[in-house]
């Protein structure tokens, strides 16, 4: 996928043969949840840029707020949405659990190490999907501890009432209709019907009463904006990313039957291009993104995944075009600079590695937390010479995968390595004292 730094066809083939959900990034999924989501948060009076996103790779229906300001969606829910109004609603509801102070209650039920330790597989499990390696990339094990997950975030009728009540209230501020989340809640409706088993976990984990239902249908028939149309740009944005994550998610074969050749329309073409790369059949795949790009020149998500193609296929010359017209197009997004990086590296001349290492110092900046970011900084020091640098790059990916012995180790050779002043070495002397303090768990491991 896109931006992505775990193979998404391997990630599926992990998903069913090896029973664990993995985490993914892309900026073009990750940018449309974060519009839609935005608006909600500024009306329940959360900061928009406090609240982390993250996507899990699984069929079922499911969204969940845990550990603090983290909102978690299930692809599976993205994909089988029916419209943006009906994510928009979902969005609506979890996002009244965390204003309501929902939260506590976790953290209260996290009293316990076990439960303590589910949080934290979750959140780690976010944090290393961006690694760019298999072994780390975050699969969060199902089976038992799934279970224990799923009773931890379980959710009581009445703080499911006050999360609609809320929904509500930020749907109207943002003067957007509510029928969506009914209509999610007639969806949620026919799983009951289901045993246990085979219900999607949003069942399982919100409780769903008529009186909630009954509530949610008299909201809509009072509301000023129950016949408030979705805006254009938000359904545009939602069919792509639907035919995006399918495109990736499922086999090639899927996605064009789905999407069949004498569709015209742009998530169609968008979905095939992905498909024919996936294939790989370039020959089918280059005409429909170029044909995708003379239409929308000034879309970064689309020469993004013309340097994808280009870069996985071999040609990673000419992928750095491509690439850097995303990052110009949308210049704040790390994981645009991080892919335009990894092109550059591979070409190995001097001027390029100097460019890598500079969009690299500005994503890991923006995005401390992205593990693919360091380890790539790591290689751009690494093949320029820089020992000392690629050291401490290295030591900050091994902090941020739990690898407390190495990251203490490579911190050690960045600090004899480097000069004795500065952010980076100040960055240093905190590696140092976290890892010292981990360390004894280790060992006690």
């Amino acid at each position: 996928m896109a931006t992505l730094f775990l193979s998404l066809s391997a990630t599926a083939g992990q998903a069913q043969q090896q029973q664990k959900r993995s985490f993914i990034r892309d900026a073009e999924v990750e940018n449309t949840i974060r519009a839609y989501s935005a608006p909600l948060f500024q009306a329940a009076g959360l900061d928009p840029d406090s609240v982390r996103l993250h996507l899990i790779v699984d069929n079922s229906l499911n969204a969940f707020v845990a550990g603090g300001l983290n909102m978690f969606f299930h692809t599976g829910l993205l994909i089988r949405s029916e419209s943006a109004n009906q994510l928009i609603g979902v969005m609506a509801h979890e996002t009244g659990h965390i204003a309501g102070g929902h939260l506590a209650r976790l953290r209260d039920a996290a009293g316990n190490a076990g439960t303590e330790a589910l949080v934290a597989t979750l959140l780690g499990a976010a944090v290393g999907v961006a690694s760019g390696r298999g072994d780390v990339a975050g699969a969060i094990a199902m089976g038992g501890q799934e279970i224990a997950v799923r009773n931890l975030l379980t959710y009581s009728r009445t703080e499911e009432s006050s999360a609609d009540q809320a929904a509500m209230k930020y749907l109207d501020a943002t003067h957007q209709s509510a029928k969506g989340l009914l209509q999610f809640f007639d969806i949620l409706g026919d799983q009951e019907l289901l045993v246990v088993a085979r219900q999607d976990p949003y069942v399982r984990t919100h409780p769903l009463t008529r009186d909630r239902v009954a509530f949610i249908r008299d909201y809509v028939s009072r509301s000023p904006y129950a016949d408030a149309p979705t805006r254009p740009e938000f359904a545009e944005m939602h069919r792509r990313m639907r035919a995006k994550l399918f495109a990736f998610l499922e086999q090639p074969s899927r996605t064009l039957l789905r999407y069949k050749e004498n569709d015209p329309a742009i998530e169609a073409r968008y979905a095939r291009a992905i498909a024919y790369y996936r294939k790989p059949e370039m020959d089918k795949a280059l005409p429909l993104i170029d044909g995708l790009i003379a239409e929308r020149p000034n879309d970064p998500y689309f020469q993004e995944l013309k340097g994808q193609m280009l870069f996985e296929n071999g040609r990673g010359a000419e992928a750095i075009a491509p690439y850097r017209r995303s990052v110009e197009l949308l210049p704040d997004n790390a994981l645009l600079k991080i892919g335009l990086a990894q092109a550059l590296i591979e070409q190995g001349d001097d001027g390029a590695l100097e460019e890598a290492q500079k969009l690299l110092n500005l994503a890991t900046h923006q995005e401390p937390q992205n593990s693919a970011g360091w380890r790539l900084s790591s290689v751009a020091y690494g093949r320029a010479g820089d020992e000392g640098m690629a050291a401490y790059a290295m030591a900050e990916q091994a902090l941020l995968e739990g690898r407390a012995t190495d990251a203490n180790f490579l911190a050690g050779k960045a600090e004899r390595l480097l000069p004795k002043s500065g952010p980076v070495w100040l960055r240093i002397q905190d590696i140092k004292e976290q890892t010292n303090q981990s360390k004894p768990d280790e060992r006690r491991r």
